[in-house]
């Protein structure tokens, strides 16, 4: 995908485009479906796209086509690779319903630290923890509840929870919290060993 197909079309009907960008992993097509459909469940009106996030949200000081570059040419560096995703978890602070990743975070935790460097860098409120967010934006009497049908709904999934990365999708985030596809960005890197 380029960097032009989707994003003026999309950036009209979804609202205005922010300076907000990430670097996202998207799961496959059956396993997201059954996310998304969870992620509905708890958080009715949410726009869901189950993703593992590289780069999160974040701002950026160069132009959209520059960081894409950038940023492809860093994930080329990288081999496909295995995610499994883990168990439902809460982050304590924030109260953020996810899974866990049970492999593939060092990998991505290697290219989180690569690509937050230069003029992708950005000083993140929070330590990079690779995780499917769930349910986020909570009332507190919500939480328990939503973690106990998210353990619930992923017992029972019938989806293979592993998956082969093969490539990055570059976002931006619009007025209306909708994400626009801008870019891929394939893992070309031929493992060693």
């Amino acid at each position: 995908m380029g960097f032009e197909p989707n994003g003026a079309r999309e950036a009209l009907s979804a609202g205005q485009p922010l300076n907000s960008y990430a670097l996202v992993i998207y799961l496959p097509p059956a396993l997201g479906a059954f996310l998304d459909d969870l992620r509905l469940q708890m958080v009715p009106g949410c726009n869901p796209h189950a993703h593992v996030s590289v780069l999160p949200p974040r701002p950026l000081p160069l132009a959209p086509r520059a960081a894409i570059e950038e940023a492809r040419q860093i994930v080329a560096g990288f081999p496909p690779f295995e995610i499994e995703l883990g168990d439902i978890d809460i982050f304590p602070v924030t109260d953020v319903i996810y899974i866990s990743i049970a492999g593939g975070a060092e990998l991505l935790c290697q290219m989180h630290r690569t690509l937050n460097e230069g003029a992708l860098a950005f000083d993140e409120p929070f330590r990079y923890h690779p995780h499917v967010t769930l349910a986020q934006e909570l009332k507190p009497h919500q939480v328990a509840p939503l973690r106990e049908l998210a353990v619930r709904r992923w017992r029972a999934c019938p989806e293979p929870r592993a998956f082969r990365a093969g490539h990055t999708v570059f976002v931006q985030n619009t007025c209306g919290k909708q994400w626009i596809d801008l870019a891929e960005g394939p893992l070309r890197a031929v493992p060693v060993g």
